[in-house]
């Protein structure tokens, strides 16, 4: 399974600063997916679409997964993040009050169309490299 360099640079960054790492998604396969990548040692938390189905929770954008995931990292969403690439997600973040919803826009460059509507949809902001918000670098990447 591929990944964004800059999305597990930004994570492992985070886990440095003691900061904790949650995982919501819809999928029912989220834990293969993650464990195929090697990566599910990197999330405190995760609520996937099997978790959905045991606790009867609504899919996105009703933000019942986000809660879920914060409150198994022992949070509030006036205390955490969401970052999110889809914008069901975002809208999902925006109406539970979290402190900052952060939209990745992952379109071909030059396609602006997903960013307006990740702002649209509730984003606080949008970026194309997570690695910028902490000033991680991917590999191969020199300092400006």
């Amino acid at each position: 399974v591929p990944t964004y360099e800059d999305a597990l640079g930004s994570i492992k960054a985070l886990k440095r600063r003691g900061i904790k790492v949650g995982l919501f998604s819809a999928s029912r396969n989220a834990e293969r997916v993650l464990m195929s990548a090697g990566v599910m040692d990197l999330f405190d938390a995760k609520v996937d679409g099997n978790d959905a189905e045991k606790l009867s929770l609504p899919p996105k954008p009703d933000p019942a997964l986000l809660l879920e995931a914060a409150r198994r990292l022992g949070t509030t969403p006036s205390r955490a993040v969401v970052v999110e690439d889809a914008v069901a997600g975002v809208k999902a973040g925006a109406a539970a009050g979290f402190r900052l919803v952060i939209g990745v826009d992952r379109e071909p460059e030059g396609e602006e169309s997903h960013a307006q509507v990740l702002r649209a949809g509730g984003a606080d902001f949008v970026t194309r490299n997570l690695g910028d918000l902490l000033g991680v670098r991917s590999a191969g990447e020199k300092a400006q």
